[in-house]
C-alpha cells in the first residue's frame, strides 16, 4: 500500500494536525483486462484517528465518499462526521473522488480531460471500485479487518455512499446519505420532487415564512424586468460571477 504524507495544496485551507494526508496507488480501470487497465494513479485520502478506539476494540471506521470537490475542503467543512467519530470512538477516512483535487490520472488535468479515451475512466462505477479497493487495503494495513465501515456522504457523495452500500455490502455495514437524490432520475422520481420537499420543509416550520418566500418570486421578477434589473439583483443579492 504505497502512501506518503504531503502538505495541503489548496490555498486558504488549513486542517488541524490530526488530519493526515496520504496517497494510495490506485488502479485506473477495475473492470477490463486491456493493457491500459494495468495503469495506476495516485489517489489522495485523509485520515484522522484522534478519536479511534483501535482495531482491538472493533471501533468503527467512518468513510467519507468524496464527491466533485477537493477532499481537503470536504474534510475542513464536514463537521458532522467528526462528531460521529468523537461519539463512537471512530476513525475518519476521507477518500478523494478520481479526477478531482489531486487524484487526477494520467499525470495532469490537461491529459486526463483531453479526449474520450482518457475521460472514459471518469465514472461513478470506477469511483466506487476505488473506494472498495482502498478501504480493503487500508484496513489490512492497520490490522483493522474486523472493524465495521460506515460510508458517509452528502449530495452526490451521499448518492455514492448509498450506492457503495448496495454494491459492496461485504465492505460496509451501512451508509448515511445526506441531501442525496439517490432516485432522482427520469421516470423514477417526479422532476419537481426537490422543490416539493424544500417547500414542505419551509411550510412545516412556518406558514408565514412559506408565504413570504412564495411572494418574493413575483417581486424578483418585477425587478428583473426593469432596465438594468438583473444587474440590480446581482448587487442586491451579491451573486457570484
Amino acid at each position: 500500500m504505497a502512501k506518503r504524507i504531503m502538505t495541503m495544496s489548496e490555498p486558504g485551507i488549513k486542517l488541524p494536525p490530526e488530519f493526515v494526508t496520504y496517497f494510495y496507488t490506485q488502479t485506473l480501470d477495475h473492470f477490463n483486462y486491456k493493457p491500459e487497465s494495468n495503469a495506476t494513479f495516485q489517489q489522495r485520502y485523509i485520515m484522522n484517528n484522534k478519536y479511534w478506539g483501535g482495531p482491538n476494540a472493533s471501533s468503527p471506521i467512518f468513510v467519507y465518499t468524496g464527491d466533485e470537490a477537493s477532499i481537503t475542503g470536504i474534510a475542513a467543512f464536514a463537521g458532522f462526521i467528526v462528531d460521529l467519530a468523537s461519539r463512537f470512538n471512530g476513525l475518519l477516512l476521507y477518500i478523494e473522488h478520481r479526477y478531482y483535487g489531486d487524484s487526477v490520472p494520467f499525470g495532469s488535468k490537461e491529459e486526463a480531460f483531453q479526449n474520450t479515451s482518457t475521460l472514459g475512466f471518469f465514472s461513478s462505477t470506477q469511483a466506487l471500485a476505488d473506494y472498495a479497493q482502498l478501504i480493503i487495503d487500508f484496513k489490512k494495513n492497520i490490522s483493522a479487518e474486523s472493524c465495521p465501515v460506515i460510508a458517509v456522504g452528502g449530495s452526490y457523495g451521499g448518492m455514492l455512499a448509498s450506492w457503495f452500500r448496495l454494491k459492496y455490502p461485504h465492505i460496509t455495514i451501512g451508509a448515511l446519505a445526506s441531501s442525496a437524490p439517490i432516485l432522482y432520475f427520469d421516470d423514477i422520481t417526479p422532476q419537481n420532487g426537490y422543490h416539493v420537499v424544500a417547500t414542505k420543509d419551509f411550510r412545516d416550520t412556518s406558514e408565514s415564512c412559506y408565504n413570504t418566500i412564495r411572494q418574493s418570486w413575483s417581486e424578483i421578477d418585477k425587478v428583473a424586468a426593469q432596465p438594468n434589473g438583473l444587474q440590480n439583483l446581482t448587487s442586491i443579492f451579491s451573486t457570484c460571477g
